[in-house]
């Protein structure tokens, strides 16, 4: 029987919630999801809570934000001059902005004052503890 290793494909459910038991995403109402092993797809953390698991085995895990999306950080809270804004702003709207590289960046506006909108450029789930549960569907060896 195959178990995850760091060279697997790997077919699994997943649901993440937050410590209310709120659930942020889920597809185990929906087809299962793939991923190979380091591709990105998963948070590294993550990854590594899979190895060792099987087909047919599920699990949860608590993912401490360090683990998950990092603490958040007051240094990614911006105050730009609201003459930047041509748009109708409301709290809580994302807003994507270009950052030196040209990547964009997704800020949720936080605060609008008269001349100023403080905006947060922290992952909306960062300093958020997460509970990822994963159902193994199937784990296949890569060449």
């Amino acid at each position: 029987m195959n178990v995850i290793t760091a060279t697997s494909r790997v077919t699994l459910h997943f649901e993440l919630s937050l410590e209310d038991g709120q659930i942020v995403d889920s597809n185990f109402s929906q087809a299962p999801a793939s991923f190979v092993f380091g591709d990105g797809s998963l948070l590294p953390d993550f990854e590594t809570a899979l190895l060792g698991m099987s087909a047919g085995q599920e699990a949860s895990f608590v993912m401490s934000p360090e683990k998950a999306f990092g603490a958040h950080n007051e240094s990614n809270i911006q105050r730009m001059p609201r003459s930047q804004f041509s748009m109708d702003l409301e709290e809580g709207m994302v807003v994507s902005f270009a950052d030196m590289s040209k990547n964009e960046l997704p800020g949720v506006i936080a605060e609008i004052g008269d001349k100023e909108v403080v905006v947060d450029f922290n992952h909306p789930l960062a300093g958020r503890s997460l509970t990822f549960r994963a159902q193994i569907v199937a784990v296949e060896e890569v060449a």
